[in-house]
This record gives structure tokens, sequence and C-alpha cells, in this order.
């Protein structure tokens, strides 16, 4: 596996990359990407850091790992390429959007944008094989993304983590809620949003609330 990522992470990253664990899983990417059909494609596995550098990470979105289906994953978390039809999670997250900010439902579920602006869209494992959700679970992903919160959480200040359902919440204990913002709900799929828990959470204008309190550029969430 190749480590594509954005310079602006390397001087923090580079003894994980060094780890016995993350070389052990540098292996198993490789042979499952010459094995099987993977997603994301190689050079989006580490999308989320390149389209968001270390030090223009404002805001940060966790999810688990990414969509399995056919050309939908591009490496940030509830994001999918152009032209692909949204995922139910994203519809919902969209929704949500279109509520608490009244701003129109996007044509693109392509979240490059936000991203652009300083949105870390972590999953927590950053590959998958087709069709298998969860299949490189427990590969070692999940040992460098905490790392990865957890560097985060020491280097920077005033950091907003939106942490949607169980799986996301559970990364709490990573983050000191004494220097950076959280913000708790319900997941997005369908489930969750249908039992009531993701609707009306207003996480999106909460988050530019809490930017402008000490004096960061908000999130411009339209998608246009």
């Amino acid at each position: 596996m190749n480590v594509d990522i954005h310079d602006s992470w390397k001087p923090y990253l580079q003894p994980e990359f060094e780890k016995s664990y993350f070389k052990g899983l540098a292996e198993f990417v490789k042979l499952e990407y010459r094995t099987h059909k993977c997603f994301p494609k190689g050079s989006q596995i580490f999308n989320a850091f390149n389209h968001c550098s270390f030090d223009d990470v404002k805001v940060v979105i966790i999810g688990q790992d990414p969509y399995h289906g056919v050309d939908q994953a591009n490496g940030l978390c509830f994001s999918v390429n152009d032209g692909i039809a949204h995922p139910p999670s994203l519809i919902n997250i969209f929704k949500e959007i279109e509520q608490d900010l009244e701003i129109p439902y996007p044509t693109s579920g392509n979240l490059i944008p936000w991203a652009d602006q300083g949105v870390l869209l972590l999953n927590a494992t950053l590959t998958v094989r087709a069709h298998q959700a969860g299949s490189h679970q427990n590969k070692g992903w999940e040992l460098f993304t905490d790392a990865v919160i957890q560097l985060i959480n020491q280097q920077k200040q005033n950091i907003v983590f939106l942490l949607w359902g169980g799986f996301a919440k559970k990364k709490k204990k990573l983050i000191n809620t004494a220097q950076h913002f959280i913000l708790e709900t319900g997941h997005p799929s369908p489930l969750s949003a249908n039992r009531g828990y993701w609707f009306g959470n207003k996480h999106f204008s909460k988050t530019n609330s809490l930017l402008a309190q000490v004096g960061v550029y908000s999130i411009d969430w339209e998608l246009k």
C-alpha cells in the first residue's frame, strides 16, 4: 500500500507508519487489492487527509467504513463520487441540512467541498472489500485512525467533533472536552433516523456557531 498522504500530516504520522501493526496492515491491504475488488480505489484511500490538511482541520466527522458498492466510496466518510445515487444515510444528512440551514438538497453526494474547507471526513476503517461491509475491520485501520483522533486532540484547539451514532460516540474517550467541542446525536441511517434520533439535531448550524465563537471561519455546507 502506497501511503499517499498530504505532506502536512507526515511529520505527525510518520512514527505511526513505522509501527509493526501498520506495516502488517499495509501488507494486508496490498494483498486484498491485488486479489479482490476493493474500495475506494488505491489513490483515494487517504483522500480525507489529502483534501483536509492538518493545518486546516476545524471539524471532524467520524464514520465506520467505506461504502462497499461499485464506484460509491471516494475516501471520505458518508461521501460518494459524482453521479452516484445517494445512500440512505447521506440522504438523511442532506435532509437535515435542508431543514437546519434552509439550503437546497444537492445533486451530487460528493463531500470534497466540505473537506477542502477543513472538515476531516474520517472513516475508522479506510478500505473495504466489494460487497462485504466491515471486511477490513480489525486489521489495524482502527489503531491508525484512533491515533489520528488523538493527534488532533493533542495538537489542536477548539475542533468541533461530530459524533453520530454509537460507534462514533465511543471515540469520545480520545477527546479532551475541555479544549474541544463535541456534538453528539444518533446515526443518520434510516434505522436511527426513523426512530427520532437524527432529525432536528441542527449540528450544521451549531458547528458554525461554535466556530464563530472562537473566531474561525464557518463551513459553507451547501454543495453547489
